[in-house]
């Protein structure tokens, strides 16, 4: 299972692996507080498109739609992920105060459907 979790938000029990997925490193937060396997900023969409977006929801769909495509031309920086949902839960880990339209959930879909795709589903 793959979860979406804000870094300032209590760590729960069952979340797995943690993975930040931000380009940024969260304001506030120490590298030694937070509990996490890897920081994968490659992963987080570009500046470019992150300014666009600027979590705006009536943005969501064409935001999700551009950071599929940058996901697509970088595998590399996902694979992990994937490979870590394959052995169990895994948490990603987002900063910003957007709960619902942030990259970390539209990250989660796109995973989500490489599972998917992976598994001939």
């Amino acid at each position: 299972m793959i979860k979406v979790r804000r870094v300032y938000d209590p760590e729960e029990q069952d979340e797995g692996a943690r993975f930040l997925v931000d380009r940024l490193w969260p304001r506030g937060v120490s590298k030694e507080s937070l509990h996490y396997q890897a920081w994968l900023k490659e992963v987080a969409p570009s500046d470019e498109l992150r300014r666009w977006y600027r979590h705006d929801p009536e943005k969501w769909e064409e935001f999700q739609r551009r950071y599929a495509a940058e996901l697509d031309g970088k595998e590399e920086s996902w694979r992990p992920l994937l490979a870590a949902a394959r052995q169990g839960d895994v948490a990603l880990l987002y900063a910003t105060k957007e709960r619902q339209y942030n990259n970390a959930a539209a990250l989660k879909r796109y995973l989500e459907q490489q599972l998917a795709e992976d598994s001939g589903a």
